[in-house]
């Protein structure tokens, strides 16, 4: 039996915090799916194009990660592409009570499926996708905290990669 994983977040943008806790996870899955959640909560500052296409990108040539797009639970996320664990990446001791109660949810929602919790390096610890977009939104500069590709496509240089991108799913 595979060994699948779902990291879901929204990724909006996706930082080099985020890269090291999925390549950090690389080892312990056959295949990690990278899913970019719709929350309607939430009005995202990027595209899902452009997310999906920044993690097409930097992963590209890697058959073990794959991007997909997803509505509604997690839980139903990881039934359809078939992982049986699920992804978080811990920064503080306040990030491990609350993914916990949310681990427990999902567990009573679906007991086939497990929570893997990653701590992040300490480099990472202040990285999180809404500062970056805070300070971008003020006009600060986040070029440290973004992985190459990122930075390349919000400085404006040619870097885009269509929506047609093959390692596009929609749930």
């Amino acid at each position: 039996m595979q060994r699948i994983g779902l990291f879901p977040g929204t990724f909006d943008p996706i930082t080099i915090g985020h890269l090291d806790i999925i390549n950090r996870s690389l080892p312990l899955f056959d295949k990690l799916f990278i899913g970019i959640g719709r929350n309607a909560n939430k009005a995202p500052m990027f595209s899902e194009e452009q997310r999906i296409g920044w993690i097409s990108e930097i992963y590209k040539g890697n058959s073990k990660v794959e991007a997909v797009i997803y509505d509604g639970l997690t839980v139903r996320c990881c039934q359809q592409v078939g992982a049986r664990f699920i992804l978080r990446g811990i920064r503080y001791v306040s990030d491990f009570e609350y993914e916990k109660a949310i681990a427990d949810m999902n567990r009573s929602l679906d007991n086939n499926i497990e929570t893997i919790f990653l701590t992040c390096l300490p480099q990472y610890t202040s990285v999180a996708s809404t500062l970056v977009r805070d300070v971008l939104r003020n006009g600060g500069d986040v070029m440290q905290f973004l992985p190459e590709v990122v930075q390349h496509s919000i400085t404006g240089q040619n870097l885009t990669v269509p929506p047609s991108t093959p390692h596009r799913r929609t749930y």
